[in-house]
């Protein structure tokens, strides 16, 4: 349990710095109402969970530490659906209900696509 604890704990320090590091990134060169960071962050780590798991699947190895460091650490320390929330809950309060409605709609469609793509990815 203490070596899995400290995998997940791993993956998620990792994956925060890189999400970090991803909005700062992408607020330097994309400055506009639209929350672009979280969203690219959303669909980064739908990709690569769905690409994780699809390897992890495909080699037989679902119960390994690496789906413990991967898949729950780097990919929950990377994804920031509790941020997608609270923007989305800010865009409307602000009056931008059409790119609230956007950012909604593209995130869950995008989304999706973006882990079926990783699925196949990794077959």
């Amino acid at each position: 349990m203490a070596k899995t604890i400290l995998l997940v704990a791993l993956g998620g320090a990792v994956g925060s710095v890189l999400r970090y590091l991803t909005a700062v990134v992408v607020q330097k060169y994309c400055a506009m109402v639209f929350p672009w960071a979280t969203w690219i962050a959303n669909v980064i780590g739908c990709l690569l969970i769905g690409a994780f798991v699809g390897w992890l699947s495909k080699n037989h190895v679902s119960d390994s530490n690496l789906k413990w460091l991967l898949v729950n650490g780097f990919c929950g320390g990377y994804t920031t659906f509790s941020a997608f929330g609270l923007e989305n809950v800010n865009l409307l309060q602000n009056g931008h209900s059409g790119a609230a409605l956007l950012y909604i709609a593209s995130s869950v469609v995008v989304g999706l696509a973006a882990v079926y793509a990783g699925l196949l990815i990794a077959r």
